[in-house]
């Protein structure tokens, strides 16, 4: 494919949301609104334990189902792409198996929490003798609870009213291991980003208050998927085109609440260009291109070391070696964007 056919169409969404039919507290049509006036085209349900949610385009937004398989204290998995409810097991080889049965796949959910946290919500790890699909690699409302300090009503107000302080960046074991998964295949072990949107309910007060949102939320951890073509007006074809980009690792994921851009991360040779989640042949003029707004620190790191920083807005870095290529971009000391692999063979 010569460079001048190559098209990409970038469309913003959110995975890992819960409706009223399990733990969160609103229903499809008013998930949908809020993603609409967050600025997003597509979300992704995973209520816990529960698959039988009404998927469709609800006001121009693509709602796709998935089940975020759930037992009670650890190795919460995110399956997309099946056809039926996949029941709990205490063995998650089970469920992970199953996933792929019905053609589906998986990622490892929050998969690095906090064990002592300074407050109520249980911490919730993955145990990764069991190898997913994918991993989720930043979970915003996850993050949070990591760093969230219920100690006293100055802590617990600090830690509502100054919310995006505490969510920096992705835990370091999360992109280690991830990084180290990626060293033992061939092909992509993709990586997304979670919302863990619930828009959780307080009653106890005079006046209800909702505990961050779906806006809220779903201007915090987005995946930006890459299409080569637009998506489908067909809902049918349009998830698969979604699923497609998220199985195969075609997107970054930014913070939104940190800027609302669209880095540009691509590698280029003589004769074609490669997004995220793509293969590309090393040659004499391959180039790792990547691009920002606004002034970011810049790393690239090449099958799990960091090969090259930088500051600035660009940077175009001559690439010599094959390997997984990932990009990390930080803005005022906190992450912005990570990107799935580019593969140079």
């Amino acid at each position: 494919m010569k460079d001048e056919d190559f098209k990409n169409f970038k469309y913003r969404g959110a995975i890992h949301i819960h409706t009223s039919k399990s733990d969160g507290s609103g229903d499809i049509e008013s998930i949908a609104k809020a993603a609409k006036k967050a600025g997003l085209s597509w979300i992704i349900i995973t209520d816990h334990n529960h698959y039988d949610n009404e998927e469709g385009i609800y006001n121009g937004i693509y709602v796709i189902k998935g089940e975020e398989i759930s037992p009670k204290k650890e190795n919460h998995y995110i399956a997309l792409g099946i056809n039926n409810q996949i029941e709990l097991n205490d063995n998650p080889q089970v469920y992970i198996d199953e996933v792929k049965k019905q053609k589906g796949f998986g990622f490892a959910a929050h998969p690095d929490e906090v064990i002592e946290r300074k407050n109520t919500y249980p911490s919730i790890v993955w145990n990764k003798h069991f190898i997913p699909d994918g991993v989720e690699v930043w979970n915003w409302f996850s993050c949070w609870g990591d760093k969230l300090n219920s100690k006293n009503i100055f802590t617990l107000a600090f830690s509502y009213l100054f919310k995006h302080l505490l969510v920096s960046e992705p835990p370091q074991q999360s992109l280690r291991w991830w990084d180290e998964l990626n060293s033992k295949k061939q092909t992509i072990v993709p990586a997304i980003g979670g919302v863990d949107a619930h828009a959780l309910k307080i009653k106890k007060y005079v006046i209800p208050v909702t505990i961050f949102p779906y806006k809220t939320m779903f201007k915090t951890i987005n995946n930006i998927i890459t299409l080569n073509s637009p998506l489908a007006e067909d809902f049918k074809v349009a998830k698969e085109q979604i699923l497609n980009a998220i199985k195969n690792g075609n997107n970054t994921i930014i913070n939104g609440y940190i800027s609302k851009e669209i880095p540009i991360i691509k590698v280029t040779n003589s004769l074609k260009t490669a997004n995220c989640g793509d293969f590309i042949n090393l040659d004499k003029n391959t180039y790792l291109n990547i691009e920002v707004n606004k002034k970011a620190l810049i790393k690239v790191i090449l099958n799990g070391r960091e090969l090259y920083e930088c500051i600035g807005k660009k940077c175009n870095l001559l690439l010599t070696e094959i390997g997984k290529y990932r990009v990390e971009i930080l803005m005022n000391n906190k992450g912005f964007a990570y990107s799935n692999p580019i593969v140079v063979m």
